[in-house]
């Protein structure tokens, strides 16, 4: 299935190919601010339709993990980082994609507090 996502007033827009079944909760101080619900696809499964210069990216702890948001209206709908196994990985802001029933997806819990 494909989807297609954005931030708030559409200036960062992109596309995601898979089945979307769950998604991620962590519990760190980022993503528990935030709420994110993160859906990680490999990222030959992800295409960005804006360029990367029309965002702004903020990274912590690690840096491994670069969160995207945009400059106009704040939302960060994606990250885009590199897996433990080296592979680069795409993390989808589900509640930032279109037509998803939030309600009926099941919601895994990760530990990214004490990561």
């Amino acid at each position: 299935m494909n989807y297609h996502g954005s931030c708030h007033c559409g200036r960062i827009a992109f596309e995601v190919e898979g089945e979307l079944t769950q998604a991620m909760e962590c519990n760190c101080s980022h993503c528990s601010r935030k709420g994110f619900l993160l859906w990680f696809v490999p990222r030959e499964q992800f295409k960005l339709l804006t360029a990367e210069a029309d965002m702004s990216v903020y990274t912590f702890n690690k840096h491994v993990i670069q969160h995207h948001f945009c400059p106009t209206c704040g939302c960060a709908p994606l990250c885009l980082g590199i897996a433990p196994d080296g592979k680069a990985m795409a993390a989808v802001n589900v509640r930032c994609l279109e037509e998803v029933d939030l309600a009926n997806l099941k919601r895994v819990p990760f530990d990214g507090r004490s990561y």
